[in-house]
Formats: structure tokens, C-alpha cells, sequence
């Protein structure tokens, strides 16, 4: 249930003319990914679902790269090199690491990325005329992550020691240390468990109930909400309540999640912005642009599940409840 209707994603620079140019008749377009995330993903259904309403369907005027999907670290470079040698016409990326390597292989092809800080992370010098061949859009998730430990201390009071997930392409310990040090404030001892693989994910989160953390946050990363359902459902066999980047976890069976949403962010402005690109926009006349909104949500049922009982000021004060 909605206890707000959603404010769509908006940006400053939201007025800048992104369809001015029709998809040249006949002309088929071809389309690279890197991404640690499964075609299967919500994320992708909802990407091209968007890029319908621009007139460009998978299948009919748009050919995507089919073995873009599920990318492990080692593999980005590689895959990176073979996709500008087959020509595609743009480059989507997934988490700075995809960037980079798209970034390395090609100069030239446009690459439309979404990661967690496009500018902090140099991927970008400029967000209102991006320089070079990079543009895309920061979900600004990684500066949320001390809002999120914050909102977990108070929705688990009597926790007093606490676990983080961090994926440790994307978590600098310059953050993590800041992170501990904001929740030993609130009497709070802080674990962090840095992961880099999926094979690790599942051993970080038995070694957190292990060592006594009453719940877990899962820091913000394309890696980490990649491996949502495989974190989900280690957390609820070990009954662990567990704070996520994006109300989407919450809709799909987490517990709590506080920041933007993630799938329409992809349906409506990652697939706008490819759309202008498609249509042979330069990648200069279109800015990176980030979410203002943001969302919190719970779901009563996983509450219940874990023997949780949630405050009604706190339900109040979220914008989505699943009941």
C-alpha cells in the first residue's frame, strides 16, 4: 500500500530536448552491455519496457548484445574489447567498474553509465556537458548509506552490534571507517564485511550472524543489488533483518530499504537518455543526471517473519508499506 504517491524522478536539467531526432527508417541499432546483473533482472525488463515508448523494440529496430549480462570482474575488460570491435552503436554500463572498462576499450562509442557517482568517481569531469564519450546518471545510493545505518539503529534499538555488507570495488575504507565511527556515536559497534566476488557474499553473511550482529546493512552497489535475491534469502534462513539501497528489495520480500527507485530510473531516464544517444544525440548535449527523490519503504510481512514489530510513527513515516 502507498502511503504517498511516488514523485517521479526529476532533474534540473530534465528539460534539455532528448527526442529531437527520429530513428533513421530500416536502420537496425546495436546495442552493448557490461553488467554484473542477469538479463532476467527487473532492472532490464523495465529498461526496455522504457525504450518502447522511443520507439526502439529488442528484436524488431534494436539488437542488444545478449552476453553483456551476469559479468564477473575479470571478464569486463575482456567482453569491453569484444563489443567495440563488433561496432554497437552504445555502450550500457552497470557500476564504475563496467564504465572503466568501456572507458579503456573505446573512445569514441558513446557509453551510458549508472553507478553510484559518476563525477566523484572521475568517470565523469563535468555533469552538466560530460566530456569525452561518458554520460549517464548517478544514483547517489554510496552518500544515503549513514542515512540508512541511521534509520536501522532506530527501527532495532536494542541491537547493539551491527553488520555491513560492502562490496569492496565500490566502498572506499575512507567511507567505511566514517560509517562505523557515525554508528559507535549511537553506542553501536559496526562490522564490515567487504566482498568482491558472488561466491563470497553468502560465507560474509554467515560470518556476520556468527559474530553476533543483531542486523545487517547492505551498502549501496550495482554489484550487491545484483545479488539481491541470493542476499535475501540468506538473510531470512538465518533471520537476520537487513536494510537495503532501494525500495524495489522491499517490494521483491526485504525487509527495509531508503533510496531511489531503481527500476524507474532505468524505464525513464536511463532509457530516455539512450534514446537521445540512439538518435545520434553528442554525448555532451546530454547531461548526467541523478535522482531528488527518495523513498522509504518496509514490508510487515518479512517483519512479521523475523518477530519484528513495527512502530506505527515509524510506518507513518514511510512511503511505501507492503502489507
Amino acid at each position: 500500500m502507498r502511503r504517498r504517491d511516488f514523485i517521479t524522478l526529476v532533474s534540473a536539467t530534465a528539460a534539455w530536448p532528448v527526442v529531437a531526432r527520429a530513428q533513421e527508417p530500416g536502420r537496425v541499432y546495436r546495442l552493448g552491455n557490461l553488467s554484473p546483473n542477469q538479463r532476467t533482472s527487473p532492472v532490464y525488463r523495465a529498461f526496455f519496457e522504457g525504450l518502447r515508448r522511443y520507439g526502439f523494440v529488442e528484436g524488431q529496430n534494436l539488437l542488444a548484445d545478449p552476453n553483456g549480462y551476469g559479468l564477473r570482474m575479470e571478464q569486463l575488460a575482456d567482453h569491453a574489447s569484444e563489443i567495440v570491435k563488433s561496432g554497437v552503436d552504445v555502450i550500457v554500463c552497470s557500476g564504475d567498474a563496467a564504465i572503466r572498462a568501456a572507458q579503456q576499450a573505446t573512445k569514441t562509442i558513446p557509453i551510458l553509465g549508472s553507478t553510484d557517482d559518476m563525477l566523484g568517481s572521475g568517470l565523469v569531469h563535468s555533469m552538466a556537458r560530460p566530456e569525452g564519450n561518458t554520460t549517464g546518471n548517478s544514483i547517489l545510493s554510496t552518500e544515503l548509506n549513514g542515512k540508512r545505518q541511521e534509520i536501522l539503529m532506530e527501527l532495532l534499538p536494542g541491537v547493539r552490534h551491527m553488520a555491513a555488507l560492502a562490496d569492496a570495488n565500490t566502498s572506499t575504507s575512507q567511507h567505511l571507517q566514517m560509517l562505523q565511527q557515525l554508528t559507535r556515536a549511537r553506542g553501536v559497534d559496526l562490522s564490515v564485511y567487504r566482498v568482491s566476488k558472488p561466491e563470497e557474499v553468502v560465507g560474509a553473511i554467515d560470518e556476520a550472524k556468527s559474530s553476533g550482529a543483531g542486523a545487517l546493512n547492505v551498502l549501496a552497489s550495482p554489484f550487491l543489488f545484483g545479488l539481491r535475491q541470493t542476499i535475501r534469502e540468506r538473510v531470512a534462513t538465518l533471520m537476520l533483518p537487513s536494510m537495503y539501497l532501494a525500495p524495489n528489495v522491499v517490494e521483491e520480500g526485504g525487509l527495509i530499504a531508503y533510496g531511489p527507485n531503481i527500476l524507474q530510473l532505468w524505464q525513464d531516464m536511463m532509457a530516455r537518455q539512450l534514446a537521445a544517444l540512439l538518435r545520434g544525440a553528442k554525448v555532451a548535449d546530454v547531461p548526467v543526471e541523478q535522482p531528488t527523490k527518495f523513498e522509504l519503504a518496509i514490508n510487515l510481512k518479512t517483519a512479521k517473519a523475523l518477530g519484528l514489530s513495527i512502530p506505527e510513527s515509524f510506518l507513518l513515516r514511510a512511503d511505501e508499506v507492503i502489507e
